[in-house]
């Protein structure tokens, strides 16, 4: 029977319709609510079994008659793993929740279950049944010899990692009302994910491993959304989100000797304010360049068209910010207003566009302007280059030669420039990544005089060493995953449109248009879910490494450079950000635990394009941040990766992007524009004025940086590839200095002593006994010696 056509179509939010998009009143964090973060575990073709775990619960839990933890004991006896019964292997599926008459009760229930799961020890159980299922070629192979390929394909595997997931999930949400036994088992679970246990590796290792078999096509099976949120919720317990790592940089320069952090950037943003976005009826996509003056004289709709164009990104960017606020007199007003005037009597009123909005009236004006903070939002920070620059140009300008290094000599120079020092050392901010790059370099001068460096065992550090030969594979497919999807992984990806079904909906049979809706809708969801996940799980690494080593953060940044992560983000952004932040792929009815308590309702068009009551998806929207912040991370202070952000014409892309009034993403994407205003030229500055002013009033300022001139020094093209390449030099001498441990090391002493040498103790394998006597004929007494030629040598 011949299939019906499925169409997706993204249900979208009135906001995209609308002429101005409102404040998006958004709150970032580590994570969404703790609901909603459990209900993206599950896709909504996986409903039907929540009846199914229920009825095999209910069914063994009255046979077996006893308290809760005999119960799970009878499914999980203390046994080697493969002398577990099978029905222990279905375990895990099985599942209570119909005694709950509120979804409180069953996010209660369910966290009350998951710390008593893990203190009867069956989390190791789970993880030895995980390794069968990976390890299962039975299962690999029946999948790649299938042209499409259900959600029955992975039942198992789905099952471990969703039990695998409430549990890291929930153990991880801290609550004020934890007794200290969930405390101290928090503290152990944190513990036994992040070290590594029984000689194994670390647990996130395991699915870094899983990922990279899904993407080759060796198991196209692998519910691969439930690896990356695994993923990404281990990571995050294991080395601990955005509040954690600020109090872990917090302690390292205190360890360093360095001043305390004066402001938290999430903090800070926090209370920003959104711009107003430019005005909707105009093409942002269109070339950067205006026209040449030329081809605007004697054309007054040009004309307005440009200057409509410069609609103000803010209301308050013609505020001068450094200025004492006072109460404009009545000549000046009157000034103003004359000059309004004659402004609007140099334009053509009939060929003004009838949808552009009209201008805000004077009281509006006013009354916000109150309501905005005074100042600028950011402390200046200059750095030690920068100094070091100052003072050369002053120095040639001035004395005609230079002291190199030296910023205490100021023998010679004008009193100005004393004071422009003193100033610039007032805002001298030295981070944790100067004193490490000082570090090696030390290191790398007096290797003997400093001798080993003792490098701490923490999470962060052991799992960097578990990635470092396999973290070019990872960061590629993470890369491909989160920007190409599911255009990259084609017919190897396992909950595509034709296999993201039940059990019921066969290859073969045709499905109604409601089926349809539903399973686009699901479709779309999931796609989200993964950007999100992966978006996460990159900057939380980057994160980290940074803290960790610069260097550790280096490598990861080169090698997402190198796996094209730059104009991978720049084609995601290349879309219409406001439909995508505004769509609306979820069904309320059917998200956990909302389903568990309730019978199933029969769906109908009207409820599957309601949707739910919010502004805006907060997972597309976290994820639009978190790319914004990826790219900043991999682009700043590097200035041929700052050239690919120009070379690939990421400032129209970057500026559609400032529709959404949201104001820690018009933050990141003002940083993007910041860093390459240098190389757009002087016509895009001119032509976009009232973007560089937003850029002015909401991005940190460095006191000397020219970039809205372009006269830095750092702008030569001829420096970028040396500048890569000194970078990765620099990279490859931390990994083998600190990694690489060579058994004959060129610096390693020599023992020159035959009856010291002949003295030591060597390891034999436990065989050589048996082959002893094989081996001295071999090696001995076979091979020639010549005595007068060994007596010369030596």
């Amino acid at each position: 029977m011949q299939r019906n056509k499925i169409t997706v179509t993204a249900k979208t939010s009135p906001l995209q319709g609308s002429v101005d998009c409102p404040t998006l009143e958004f709150e970032y964090g580590d994570a969404d609510g703790h609901a909603a973060e459990l209900s993206e575990l599950y896709s909504y073709t996986e409903n039907l079994e929540f009846t199914t775990n229920r009825r095999c619960f209910e069914e063994d839990f009255k046979t077996q008659g006893d308290p809760r933890f005999l119960f799970i004991e009878t499914f999980f006896p203390p046994h080697p793993p493969h002398d577990i019964p099978a029905r222990s292997r279905k375990s895990p599926k099985q599942s209570t929740f119909g005694e709950c008459d509120s979804e409180v009760d069953v996010l209660h229930w369910s966290r009350y279950n998951c710390f008593l799961l893990y203190q009867m020890g069956t989390f190791s159980a789970f993880l030895e049944l995980l390794h069968m299922e990976i390890d299962n070629s039975q299962a690999c192979s029946s999948a790649l010899r299938k042209p499409a390929i259900s959600i029955a394909d992975s039942t198992e595997l789905r099952v471990l990692l969703s039990v695998m997931y409430l549990l890291v999930e929930n153990i991880r949400l801290e609550r004020e009302t934890d007794s200290c036994r969930w405390r101290t088992a928090r503290e152990t679970f944190r513990t036994e994910l992040s070290f590594s246990m029984h000689n194994e590796e670390p647990f996130a290792l395991l699915l870094f491993s899983m990922v990279t078999k899904f993407c080759s096509g060796l198991a196209p099976h692998f519910p691969i959304k439930k690896v990356l949120l695994l993923l990404w919720k281990v990571v995050m317990f294991t080395l601990g989100g955005f509040e954690h790592l600020q109090v872990l940089k917090i302690q390292k320069r205190a360890e360093l000797g360095l001043p305390p952090l004066t402001e938290d950037s999430i903090q800070v943003v926090k209370s920003m304010r959104a711009a107003s976005p430019p005005s909707y009826t105009l093409d942002l996509g269109e070339s950067q360049l205006a026209p040449p003056p030329s081809k605007l004289r004697g054309r007054r709709g040009s004309r307005r068209q440009l200057l409509t164009k410069q609609d103000s990104l803010d209301i308050y960017n013609e505020r001068d910010l450094f200025k004492t606020e006072e109460p404009a007199t009545e000549e000046e007003e009157e000034s103003a207003g004359d000059g309004e005037r004659t402004l609007d009597g140099e334009l053509d009123l009939l060929e003004q566009d009838p949808l552009v909005p009209p201008p805000p009236s004077q009281a509006s004006l006013s009354a916000e302007r109150v309501a905005f903070p005074k100042g600028l939002p950011w402390a200046p920070k200059v750095r030690q280059k920068d100094i070091e620059h100052f003072l050369e140009m002053s120095r040639n300008k001035f004395i005609g030669f230079t002291l190199g290094q030296d910023t205490d000599t100021l023998v010679g120079l004008p009193r100005p420039i004393h004071e422009s020092v003193k100033t610039l050392k007032q805002h001298k901010y030295i981070s944790i990544a100067d004193v490490q790059i000082k570090n090696e370099e030390d290191l790398e001068k007096c290797p003997m005089s400093l001798g080993e460096e003792v490098v701490p065992e923490t999470p962060c550090e052991i799992l960097y060493q578990g990635m470092l030969y396999s973290l070019p594979q990872y960061m590629f497919w993470l890369s491909c995953i989160c920007c190409l999807w599911p255009k990259y992984l084609g017919p190897c990806r396992p909950h595509s449109k034709a296999t993201v079904c039940t059990d019921s909906s066969s290859p073969h049979r045709s499905i109604t248009v409601l089926q349809s809706m539903k399973l686009g809708i699901d479709v779309n969801r999931h796609k989200e879910i993964i950007v999100k996940s992966i978006s996460a799980l990159l900057l939380l690494l980057l994160k980290h490494f940074r803290l960790n080593h610069i260097y550790q953060f280096e490598y990861v940044s080169q090698h997402l450079v190198f796996a094209n992560c730059i104009p991978l983000i720049l084609k995601f952004f290349n879309q219409n950000i406001l439909s995508y932040i505004t769509a609306k792929n979820s069904i309320s009815v059917l998200d956990y635990p909302c389903c568990t308590i309730q019978d199933l309702p029969e769906l109908t068009t009207e409820s599957l394009e309601a949707g739910d009551n919010n502004q805006f998806c907060w997972r597309n929207l976290f994820s639009c941040i978190n790319l914004l912040r990826l790219l900043n991370k991999l682009t700043k202070w590097k200035h041929s990766r700052t050239m690919m952000l120009v070379v690939f014409k990421s400032a129209p892309i970057l500026k559609r992007a400032l529709k959404v009034k949201q104001a820690m993403l018009q933050l990141y994407v003002l940083k993007l524009l910041k860093i390459q205003t240098k190389y757009l030229g002087r016509q895009w500055r001119k032509s976009n004025m009232k973007t560089m002013s937003a850029i002015y009033q909401k991005v940190r300022h460095r006191m000397n940086d020219d970039w809205a001139y372009g006269n830095d020094i750092d702008a030569r093209p001829w420096d970028f590839q040396a500048e890569e390449c000194t970078l990765r030099a620099n990279i490859e001498a931390f990994n083998s200095r600190r990694y690489d441990k060579p058994q004959d090391s060129e610096f390693s002493p020599v023992d020159n002593c035959l009856q010291s040498v002949l003295g030591q103790r060597l390891d034999l394998p436990e065989d050589f006994h048996y082959s002893y006597e094989l081996w001295l004929e071999r090696e001995v007494f076979s091979q020639p010696i010549c005595w007068e030629e060994l007596l010369q040598n030596h």
